[in-house]
């Protein structure tokens, strides 16, 4: 399920923001990231509040440092998009974590829980990210090693 998080973020993003600045790796990273809970059945990443922390510590530490904040926010933008992308939303008590109480819904992560649309879900990631290879125009050497040394998207893509 990682293509499935990793392109779907990034195009997602994209849609809302439309941001030539915002680091587009770190968005990738950030809807990737909860993934490593999956062995254990899910746990804080799955979280709304594990996604607010780590907007809160982002904006409290890139006070006064505008250019930097704006790249940063690229790793809580992802985790929220993950919670969506994930259907997160639908588990109240681990969703909802610590609010609910300390504990975790048992049973498998959202993301082993879907069985074969799993499988349907990064078909469609795979299907996407081409589409955005073509889109953002990564075809172009000079936009790839930007978009891979900085993480953003050239700003002629942005825009309708």
């Amino acid at each position: 399920m990682i293509i499935w998080f990793a392109a779907m973020s990034i195009i997602l993003t994209w849609m809302v923001f439309q941001s030539p600045a915002l680091d587009y790796r770190l968005v990738a990273l950030g809807a990737v990231l909860p993934v490593i809970e999956v062995p254990f059945g899910g746990g804080p990443l799955h979280s709304l509040g594990a996604a607010t922390f780590v907007l809160a510590v982002v904006m409290i530490a890139t006070q006064k440092r505008r250019l930097l904040r704006r790249q940063l926010l690229g790793l809580p933008i992802g985790l929220y998009v993950h919670l969506i992308l994930d259907g997160a939303f639908m588990d109240a008590r681990t969703f909802w974590w610590p609010f609910m109480g300390l504990s975790f819904t048992p049973g498998p992560a959202p993301e082993l829980s879907r069985g074969f649309w799993s499988l349907v879900m990064e078909v469609i990631g795979i299907g996407a990210a081409i589409w955005a290879y073509g889109r953002f125009g990564l075809d172009d050497p000079l936009r790839r090693q930007k978009f891979l040394s900085t993480g953003q998207l050239d700003r002629s893509v942005m825009g309708s």
